[in-house]
C-alpha cells in the first residue's frame, strides 16, 4: 500500500499576515503526487484564493484550526506558529515555515520538546540548486517593488522628469542602500518610474548588476571581507562602517528618496543613516527603511511607524510582502513546493542530514535542536 502524507494549510493568525503557504495550484500538485491536502476554511481568502478553488484542486476544506491540525503529517505555514498553534501540532509531525529561529532560539526548543521536525524557509542555502526554494529572495522581490511605490506616494514630488507648458520638472533622485534582491528590485522599480537612481553597496561585485539597471554605482573602498557566506554582505570593521556612514550622509543630502535594504543574516541590521545624516537631508525628502524588522538601517527609524524628523519622512514598514498577498503567496508557495519535492518521496519525509540543503534548512528533529547556529544562540554564543 502506498504511503500518503497528510499536508495541512492552516489560516495565518499573525497580525497583518494575509499570505497563505500554499495556493490552489500548489495544493493540486501535492494531491496529484499522491498525498492528501487539508485546508482550513478561509486560509487563502485574504490572498485572493477562495475555498472553492482549493476544493476544485482536490483539497479537503475543514472548519477551524483544531480540525485542520488534527490531520497534520506536515504543516505548511508562512509565519512561525504561536504557542496556541504549537499545542495543536501533532507530536512527531513536521512543519515548514519562516521560523526565524536565530532571533527567537527558544522557539526552536518548544518545537523540539513537541518532537516536531521543523524546516525554516529563511535558512535555505544560497546555492544554485536551491534557488527554486529561496523564499527570502522571492519575498524580497515583493518588498523592493512595494517600497518604491510607498516612497513615491510619500514624496511631495514627481518621480519622472515632466516637460509641461508651465516648465520642466526634473526627475527625483533616489539612493538605494544595499544591492541584494530587494535593493535591485527597488532600483529597477524606481528607474521604471523615471527617477535618477544611485545604488550603494559594500560589495564591489554588485557594481555591474546596479549599472545594468541604469543606475549609478556608489561603493565604499574595496573590502576583501565585505562579502560573507552565500553572497550576503557581512559586518564590517567599525572604521569602515564610519567611512561608509560619512559617504552615505554626503550622498543622501542631495537625494529626494533613500531606500535602505541592508541586512546581515541573524543579526541586527547595520546602521547606515545616522541622525546627523537625516538632519542634513532636504525637507520633504523620504527615507524608507526596509530593514525595520531587524532594527532598521536608519538611526531614527521607528519600526512599524512613519515619523517626520527635521522635515524628513522616515518610514519603517513591517512585512511588506503581506501587503501584496496574491503574488507574494504564489511565489512563496512555489518555494515551499520545491522544498516539499526535495524532502518528500513516495508519501514519506526523507531526511538526509548529509545533504547540504536538508542540513541547512532543518531546525529540529527527533526531539532536539539540530541547527548549529541556533544551538549556539541557545548557549549564549553570538547572541
Amino acid at each position: 500500500m502506498e504511503n500518503v502524507l497528510n499536508v495541512v494549510i492552516p489560516k495565518e493568525i499573525s497580525e497583518d499576515e494575509h499570505r497563505v503557504a500554499a495556493t490552489p495550484d500548489v495544493a493540486s500538485r501535492i494531491v496529484k503526487s499522491g498525498n492528501s491536502v487539508f485546508v482550513e476554511r478561509g486560509a487563502g481568502s485574504a490572498a485572493g484564493f477562495p475555498d472553492d478553488q482549493y476544493a476544485a484542486a482536490g483539497a479537503s476544506v475543514v472548519e477551524g484550526a483544531a480540525s485542520v491540525y488534527s490531520n497534520a503529517g506536515l504543516t505548511l505555514k508562512v509565519q512561525r506558529p504561536r504557542d496556541e498553534e504549537i499545542a495543536l501540532i501533532p507530536e512527531g509531525s513536521s512543519l515548514i515555515a519562516f521560523l526565524q529561529p536565530l532571533f527567537k532560539p527558544e522557539f526552536a526548543q518548544k518545537l523540539a520538546q513537541r518532537r516536531v521536525t521543523s524546516f525554516s524557509m529563511e535558512l535555505i542555502p544560497r546555492i544554485s540548486r536551491a534557488q527554486s526554494m529561496d523564499a527570502l529572495s522571492s519575498q524580497a522581490t515583493v518588498s523592493g517593488y512595494k517600497a518604491v511605490l510607498l516612497a513615491a506616494d510619500a514624496l511631495p514630488k514627481f518621480f519622472p522628469m515632466l516637460m509641461t507648458a508651465a516648465g520642466t520638472i526634473p526627475p527625483a533622485k533616489v539612493l538605494v542602500l544595499g544591492a541584494g534582491v530587494a535593493g535591485l528590485q527597488a532600483i529597477a522599480t524606481a528607474r521604471r518610474l523615471g527617477a535618477v537612481v544611485t545604488g550603494f553597496d559594500v560589495r564591489a561585485v554588485v557594481k555591474e548588476q546596479i549599472e545594468s539597471l541604469g543606475a549609478t554605482f556608489l561603493g565604499s573602498a574595496p573590502q576583501e571581507t565585505a562579502e560573507g557566506a552565500g553572497g550576503y554582505a557581512k559586518e564590517l570593521p567599525e572604521e569602515q562602517q564610519r567611512r561608509d556612514q560619512e559617504l552615505i550622509a554626503k550622498t543622501a543630502a542631495g537625494m529626494d528618496v533613500v531606500i535602505t535594504t541592508a541586512l546581515i543574516p541573524g543579526r541586527r541590521a547595520p546602521l547606515l543613516i545616522t541622525a546627523a545624516a537625516v538632519a542634513g537631508m532636504r525637507p520633504g525628502s523620504v527615507i524608507l527603511d526596509l530593514a525595520a524588522e531587524q532594527g532598521g538601517n536608519c538611526e531614527l527609524c521607528e519600526p512599524g511607524s512613519n515619523v517626520v524628523r527635521n522635515g524628513v519622512t522616515i518610514m519603517g514598514p513591517l512585512n511588506l510582502p503581506s501587503s501584496m498577498p496574491l503574488h507574494a503567496s504564489q511565489l512563496y508557495a512555489k518555494n515551499v513546493l520545491a522544498l516539499f519535492d526535495h524532502l518528500v518521496r513516495d508519501g514519506k519525509l526523507t531526511i538526509d542530514m548529509n545533504e547540504e540543503i536538508t542540513r541547512g534548512v532543518t531546525v529540529t528533529r527527533d526531539g532536539e535542536v539540530t541547527n548549529d547556529a541556533v544551538k549556539a544562540r541557545l548557549s549564549g554564543v553570538g547572541a
